[in-house]
């Protein structure tokens, strides 16, 4: 049986001589996006002032008891984050003082007497080692690293890294020298991970994958459900298990994330467990216990199925409302689910409030994806918004409205590189394409729906393209809304690159000589593709979503 240890570490153990921590190569390479690593610093941030220790979360490492090196097999995305973090208030930091402490814990020092050679406390894998202790993990790099354009970049991780470090030193920045020195002292002081560690790498994968298998441990749904039926009959304890069972286990427990945030209409500082008997259920606790499961429970799990299956139904505008919730189903967070909810189980029977609250939501929601807003800021709008239609103001919530600089920087966007923006550019046409057919409830069902370049990326030596347009006209284009189609197939590089004349045909038309798309109908309808074309069309196509969205 091999010896599993788990203990409670601060950070500055962490990034102590205990650990000398190192990614194997098979692991995934750093990933983390801007909005994972403005929510780390955000939530460290928000710890500051607290009375309690922080607590980070948990990582799994492959050590043998009483020597350092720690093989890393989960928790690379955090510690590789909080090395950068700790590293650009290094930089920032006058000589001496703060600026060596966080120097040692990001690079071991080195001691003659105890044997301890000079070196990085964490090394990523070999691809992007090199470049991390180069341009993080060495000091008065920071700078430098932030100004890198992408050709300097050979990875993904190194982009990540890149970004990541430029959008949390302008956070780190505006916080001023005071609040980034009490923010490092909480985080070595304060802030701890739970390490589990075990000699054995096959010990470590088990216990990884059974800390992350979600739906096989206690859940919080299960131990409030512990709470509420005890005292009930059998009945309710029927109607619980049905609403779980309709919804699946995961959907089941992610219910009772959405409910608490429509009770508390804020951000959860906590966790779950500790949040939702405070915000929500001690209050059915003493008496209540039906009440919460016929008016709070069953209502909200079945506005939820709605939701999430498409199935709202009503005489009039269903296809209507079902088509918000695919549309909103398509934005890459969750965060506008408690507003919907709280919306169908009070608007449930009012199909016109319904679909007009919906549009409502689904302008604001892709805004803020548009504008790509992380994590904090999307959810104090929504809180506000709860907040608002708990007050009455229904359809009239302040928190609906854009303001100037909202919608222009959505134009912005929308009118810059869309297709280099993957996350929002097949939302963006789709959505632009719902416009053009006049289509309020378009559905889009084939299996495979794909955004293709008219003008090509790379146009091959001797093709028209290279004749219609310079290499500035073609930098300024190629990525743009106006030169963008939707396929309802996967694309053919070769075919990519034929001439404009062959490539609308043999390429954007179907086998049935028709396009499934009115946004790729109008490219085919097109004589010619130049520069005016596209600018005519861009400034068409701008008007057409700005009105939709009302810009």
């Amino acid at each position: 049986m091999h010896k599993l240890e788990a203990h409670e570490v601060p950070l500055h153990k962490v990034f102590g001589s205990d650990y000398d921590f190192r990614i194997p190569d098979y692991q995934r390479p750093y990933a983390w996006e801007v909005e994972q690593a403005h929510q780390l610093l955000e939530d460290l941030v928000e710890a500051v002032d607290g009375d309690e220790p922080y607590f980070l979360g948990s990582m799994v490492l492959v050590k043998t008891d009483g020597k350092a090196d720690s093989e890393v097999i989960d928790g690379q995305q955090r510690l590789t984050t909080l090395t950068i973090l700790l590293a650009i208030v290094r930089d920032l930091a006058p000589p001496g003082g703060i600026r060596d402490s966080l120097g040692k814990m990001i690079v071991e020092q080195g001691d003659e007497l105890l044997g301890l050679e000079p070196k990085p406390r964490l090394a990523l894998r070999k691809r992007d080692q090199d470049f991390f202790r180069a341009h993080v993990q060495e000091p008065g790099r920071i700078e430098d690293l932030v100004a890198l354009g992408d050709g300097a970049l050979k990875t993904d991780a190194q982009k990540a890294i890149r970004d990541n470090a430029k959008a949390l030193r302008a956070a780190l920045v505006d916080l001023g020298e005071e609040a980034r020195h009490r923010l490092v002292k909480m985080i070595s002081s304060q802030t701890f991970l739970v390490v589990v560690s075990t000699p054995n790498l096959a010990s470590a994968h088990r216990i990884f994958s059974v800390m992350n298998a979600r739906g096989l441990d206690l859940s919080p749904a299960d131990i409030f459900k512990s709470k509420v039926i005890g005292e009930l009959d059998d009945e309710y304890a029927r109607k619980w298990d049905e609403a779980e069972v309709r919804l699946g286990r995961s959907d089941f427990a992610d219910l009772f994330l959405y409910i608490r945030m429509i009770f508390a209409k804020e951000r959860a500082k906590q966790d779950l467990m500790t949040e939702f008997p405070k915000q929500v259920l001690n209050q059915y606790l003493s008496g209540r216990q039906a009440e919460f499961v016929d008016d709070v429970l069953v209502p909200y799990a079945e506005a939820y199925e709605q939701i999430r299956d498409f199935e709202y139904e009503s005489t009039v505008k269903a296809e209507q409302i079902n088509s918000w919730f695919r549309r909103l189903a398509q934005i890459d967070n969750s965060d506008w689910l408690p507003p919907a909810l709280w919306a169908v189980r009070h608007h449930g029977d009012d199909p016109g409030w319904l679909d007009a609250f919906l549009s409502r939501l689904e302008r604001l929601a892709a805004s803020m994806f548009i504008r790509r807003i992380y994590t904090t800021p999307r959810v104090i709008r929504y809180s506000n918004l709860l907040r608002e239609l708990a007050a009455g103001h229904g359809l009239d919530s302040p928190a609906f409205v854009l303001d100037a600089d909202e919608r222009a920087e959505t134009v912005r966007q929308l009118d810059g590189a869309l297709y280099l923006v993957q996350k929002t550019r097949r939302y963006v046409l789709l959505r632009l394409d719902e416009m053009l057919a006049g289509d309020p409830g378009a559905v889009y069902k084939f299996p495979v729906i794909t955004v293709e370049h008219v003008l090509p990326q790379s146009p091959k030596e001797g093709s028209l393209w290279l004749s219609d347009f310079t290499a500035e006209e073609r930098n300024t284009w190629t990525h743009r809304l106006a030169n963008l189609v939707l396929l309802n197939r996967w694309k053919n590089s070769q075919a990519s690159n034929n001439d404009f004349s062959t490539k609308k045909v043999k390429y954007f038309l179907s086998g049935k000589s028709v396009s499934a798309f009115a946004l790729t109908s109008q490219v085919i309808a097109q004589a010619e593709w130049t520069p005016a074309v596209l600018e005519t069309r861009q400034k068409e196509l701008l008007r057409t979503l700005s009105e939709g969205w009302d810009l």
